[in-house]
């Protein structure tokens, strides 16, 4: 071996190669002592090298196979955002594990309920979470290993995840003979999707889905050197897979906040020199509400993306007048990609609003209720097909066949049309479509034009029912500090613009708007409001 390689602990250079989804122990070999993941929580401990990734993957996969754990089994995870997730992605992989995050906003009840669904054989918990773990250990006998983020063990048989992680087993027999390890077609990870009734489908997230997404996101986003924050939750797929796990399959450095704050990501943007990062809509108009952003430097910063949900226009001026920086608009799910198109910086003026084109290895059609393409300008489902889709939801054949058709294309629920040029436009999700007077209604249409008047700082459209109309329209809105509006002023501006039959019958003020761990405005919530 040449002297001055880097020594890859915890596995040989052979081992390292002779699995292709050992992300952590490839990454180790090429990128060695290249500062991997930065955890903003943990201060000056909380950087990590990618050997250091390697090495508390290879311990805690140990750990997990001297548990009975291996090929299929599911790893659970309640926790705010930090290394832990990077730690059981990493440990999963090697063993074909299935690492499933759960949304720490559940109640134990609800957890209780997905645990049973998903069937985890180990559960690891943050600190905030004995309750959570508790009702697990009364009323789940099934599930006999739990360990506690941070060092703390207890008597009640709660191990340590970090001495798990940093004391543990490198050396050992190979957890696979060569060739036989995890595959392409294995499950890595069960993401939660966002259900609006009951609790989410877990969508089957392969190595194959992760490794083209990666690709994907390197061919259209990445370049060497970069640097991302994650603030969104990662038991979501923008906060794992977005971002995260493409830059560390290709030597980026990934910042982790515990969670979203503007003034931090302020402070990160320049300390960590930070080159892009992706937010939700809500989130840009949280941080144009904050004095700092004017005074931060964005100059290490190439571009910003938005996802989540459609990004109104005038918040990408207002931002552009503040920071003049490519502002893109993506699009993803997490049963697909999540990097499904891509806007190249040159048109994120000229084609603002767009969602781009779609990505290598992505095929997209628009068409109508009987599965006919239709021809640009004209609004239809929006279907995805390729490698990056996700292989269904776990324990869900129905939703699955629902979802994938038998021609393997993914029924997104999204309406969207594609202009003359062929970039994507979202139009609005299907399920928020709503039919008033025999006419199709989209929401977003609306919305957009509302956050065009200078007073709305934040605004969604419902439809409710009506015994004339079947269904109209209602506008919710969060009026900026600073400005003031009525009802009949917001309607009178809308009819400057729409439609009749578009037009919202009514206009309600909130203070704020019901949110979800991800920053997106729940529309559920609202329909009691």
């Amino acid at each position: 071996m040449n002297p001055a390689a880097p020594v890859l602990t915890g596995t040989t250079y052979r081992d390292a190669f002779a699995q292709t989804v050992d992300y952590a122990a490839r990454s180790a070999v090429y990128f060695g002592a290249r500062t991997a993941v930065v955890d903003v929580e943990r201060g000056d401990a909380g950087r990590f090298d990618y050997r250091a990734i390697n090495e508390r993957a290879c311990r805690l996969a140990r750990f997990l196979v001297a548990q009975g754990i291996g090929k299929g089994d599911r790893v659970g995870l309640l926790a705010q955002n930090g290394i832990e997730y990077i730690d059981l992605l990493f440990a999963c992989a090697k063993l074909g594990a299935i690492f499933a995050p759960y949304n720490f906003r559940l109640h134990p009840v609800e957890l209780h309920e997905l645990v049973v669904k998903t069937g985890p054989k180990a559960f690891v918990f943050g600190p905030e979470y004995e309750e959570h773990a508790t009702y697990l250990r009364t009323h789940h006998t099934d599930l006999r290993t739990y360990l506690r983020t941070g060092h703390r063990a207890t008597p009640d048989g709660t191990l340590s995840f970090e001495a798990v992680v940093t004391q543990g087993p490198l050396e050992g027999s190979p957890l696979f003979a060569p060739g036989e390890g995890p595959s392409g077609e294995d499950i890595l990870c069960l993401l939660g999707t966002g259900g609006t009734t009951g609790l989410p489908k877990s969508a089957m997230i392969s190595h194959r889905m992760v490794a083209h997404n990666s690709l994907t996101t390197m061919i259209h986003e990445l370049i060497p050197g970069d640097v991302t924050v994650v603030h969104t939750p990662m038991f979501h797929t923008g906060g794992l897979l977005v971002y995260a796990v493409p830059l560390l399959l290709s030597g980026g450095k990934v910042i982790i906040m515990r969670k979203w704050d503007t003034v931090e990501l302020l402070r990160l943007i320049e300390r960590e020199r930070v080159t892009m990062f992706f937010c939700v809509p809500t989130q840009y108009q949280m941080l144009l509400d904050t004095p700092s952003l004017a005074k931060t430097s964005f100059a290490s910063v190439r571009f910003v993306t938005s996802g989540g949900a459609p990004l109104p226009v005038p918040l990408i001026h207002a931002f552009r007048q503040v920071h003049d920086i490519p502002f893109k608009q993506g699009f993803g799910m997490t049963e697909f990609g999540p990097g499904c198109f891509s806007m190249g910086a040159e048109y994120a003026q000229t084609k603002a609003g767009s969602i781009g084109r779609p990505n290598a290895f992505v095929a997209a059609r628009v068409v109508d209720d009987s599965g006919h393409d239709l021809p640009a300008g004209q609004a239809g489902e929006l279907l995805l097909k390729g490698p990056a889709m996700c292989s269904g939801y776990f324990e869900d054949p129905e939703a699955t066949r629902s979802a994938i058709d038998a021609q393997g294309w993914f029924h997104t629920g999204d309406i969207a049309k594609i202009d003359e040029d062929g970039f994507f436009f979202i139009v609005d999700r299907k399920k928020d479509m709503f039919i008033s007077g025999g006419e199709n209604v989209y929401p977003v249409e609306i919305e957009r034009l509302l956050y065009e008047h200078p007073a709305v700082k934040q605004c969604a459209v419902i439809g409710i029912p009506d015994e004339k109309w079947g269904q109209v329209g209602r506008a919710f809105v969060v009026l900026k500090s600073d400005a003031a509006a009525s009802e009949d002023e917001l309607l009178a501006f809308l009819r400057q613009k729409l439609a009749r039959y578009k037009v919202p019958k009514a206009v309600r003020f909130l203070s704020e708007m019901p949110l979800s761990p991800a920053g997106k405005i729940l529309k559920r919530a609202l329909v009691t409001t």
